[in-house]
């Protein structure tokens, strides 16, 4: 089957023409312990059997300043495209987010909080922010979101505001799956397979959470599929934010979903994100 990893990150190592300027602040320590050109990306990749790829931007290195990302991928038209961010509440933001479109941008993502902040969810429901919500509809392009639980009350009010906009929950927006099945603690996110435009990246956390505690692969995995359909689940590498190269990352995913079936295993490792992002079929 065809792989495509719609989360990996890059790291420029030329400061100079890409300068820090970390969202927040705080830079993550990952990109400076383990920062990744895209040239180091692909060489992962072709390791790995990885065919093409999503790349996120780094809004703990680079803030809201998509350069690299755009570059980086443009060495590679046939194998990467961005996902780039964009401060939401910029009273242009709509000539920013068409500006970088024509860069080459595929989609955006919205980073309320994670490895150098708490969540944050009020910048999902913030007025203004609607207007950039408008302009992905109009431009088709998708959202990915990252956020926790707390934040899922306002990314099912977006899912129905904007039906024609794919949202896509950064680590399925780390869920609570350790009480095992039938997997109560995690009742929030499971509430949102009703809305069809709401789409999960699974990553390494996932995929760690689902050994701990009463969780199991061969009980959380099927269970998301029954309620979401492999059709809107999507795997990323999270490389190199999570440790490993990403041969070995896609490995333990591959392990973990092992016993799902082969039509399944083939829309989450591919097809799901070629639909995502069409530039990538």
């Amino acid at each position: 089957m065809t792989i495509i990893d719609i989360h990996p990150h890059i790291i420029s190592d030329d400061e100079k023409r890409y300068p820090p300027a970390p969202l927040f602040g705080k830079r993550s320590d990952w990109s400076q312990e383990r920062p990744s050109t895209v040239q180091a990306l692909i060489a992962n990749m072709d390791a790995a059997g990885v065919a093409k790829a999503a790349v996120v931007h780094s809004s703990t290195t680079y803030g809201f300043d998509n350069a690299y990302v755009v570059d980086g991928c443009a060495q590679y038209p046939d194998r990467l495209v961005a996902v780039g961010s964009v401060d939401m509440l910029d009273d242009n933001v709509d000539r920013v987010i068409r500006g970088w479109a024509g860069k080459g941008l595929a989609g955006l993502r919205i980073f309320t909080g994670g490895s150098t902040k708490d969540f944050d969810p009020s910048e999902l429901h913030h007025p203004k922010a609607f207007r950039a919500w408008d302009t992905l509809a109009e431009l088709g392009l998708p959202m990915c979101i990252q956020t926790g639980p707390i934040g899922l009350p306002q990314v099912a009010m977006l899912a129905r505001r904007y039906p024609t906009v794919d949202i896509v929950l950064d680590h399925l927006a780390r869920p609570d799956v350790l009480d095992g099945p039938p997997y109560a603690n995690a009742a929030s996110l499971f509430a949102l397979a009703e809305l069809p435009n709401i789409h999960l990246k699974l990553a390494p956390r996932i995929f760690g959470d689902a050994k701990k505690g009463q969780a199991s692969p061969e009980t959380l995995f099927p269970r998301l599929v029954q309620a979401f359909g492999a059709r809107r689940m999507a795997w990323g590498s999270n490389f190199p934010t999570s440790p490993g190269s990403v041969q070995e990352i896609l490995a333990e995913a591959q392990a973990c979903l092992a016993c799902l079936g082969e039509d399944d295993r083939a829309w989450i490792f591919g097809k799901t994100a070629q639909l995502l992002y069409p530039a990538l079929a």
